[in-house]
């Protein structure tokens, strides 16, 4: 894998790769201390990840990944910076993780196992659809802020005193209501229990328990969110054809 690092601060810049040559002892790493440097860099040696630094004189991290999203095979982005501000914007440019610095080693590792999971085809078709077409659900956490893609959620589950998004793969904690999500999102999620919505997209049939109380089988979820009697006729309604 070639890793291209992106950062003013030699410090900084030293110890990413340091951190990826022991995640990654066999990459190939580049490093540039500008973004007019980085572009460069990227279009002779096409590398597969970028680590890179938002704030840098000259052109900025966000500046030199709209910049990449315009070469044929763009590389995968994980911003690397001391500010959590630019997290939508960072996202906007298909970055694969956003992580605040100081970079912790487990964080790094969790970014490069992602960014190996998505090719450059698929970054490529993702760039070419615009940063306004992917809408992101965003929550504020410990180490700044985490995203999900709309299209990839499942449900929203309510449990005690938070909302947690679902999707096949990953789970995120957010600040907003399940009656906020469902004033926003009423057109694409169906409330199935006074704690749960569920896309409707991704609903593959109803099925009824051992038990007797139905629920929705979703798409890529093994778990069947129940459906409560007050909404059972609504959801049926909904839903084409029930088991």
């Amino acid at each position: 894998m070639k890793i291209l690092v992106v950062d003013d601060e030699p410090l900084a810049r030293e110890r990413l790769l340091r951190l990826v040559a022991r995640l990654r002892p066999d990459a190939d790493c580049l490093e540039a201390s500008d973004g007019e440097a980085a572009l460069q860099l990227a279009r002779q040696h096409l590398p597969e990840l970028i680590l890179l630094d938002i704030r840098m004189p000259g052109l900025g991290g966000i500046e030199v990944a709209a910049a990449l999203a315009e070469l044929e095979a763009p590389p995968a982005i994980v911003f690397c910076t001391a500010y959590d501000e630019y997290a939508l914007q960072a996202f906007q440019q298909q970055a694969v993780a956003y992580l605040l610095k100081p970079v912790r080693e487990a964080d790094l590792e969790k970014a490069l196992l992602t960014a190996g999971k998505v090719n450059r085809l698929q970054l490529a078709e993702l760039n070419s659809l615009g940063s306004g077409d992917i809408e992101l659900i965003s929550s504020q956490t410990h180490r700044g802020v985490a995203t999900l893609p709309l299209k990839d959620i499942r449900c929203f589950v309510a449990e005690h005193k938070y909302v947690t998004a679902h999707t096949p793969a990953s789970q995120l904690v957010l600040q907003q209501s399940l009656r906020d999500l469902e004033e926003s999102y009423g057109d694409r999620f169906l409330r199935v229990h006074r704690n749960t919505l569920v896309a409707t997209a991704h609903i593959q049939r109803l099925e009824k328990s051992d038990e007797g109380s139905w629920c929705v089988v979703l798409g890529g979820m093994d778990d069947k969110p129940i459906i409560s009697r007050r909404h059972l006729s609504e959801v049926k309604a909904r839903v084409a054809n029930p088991e």
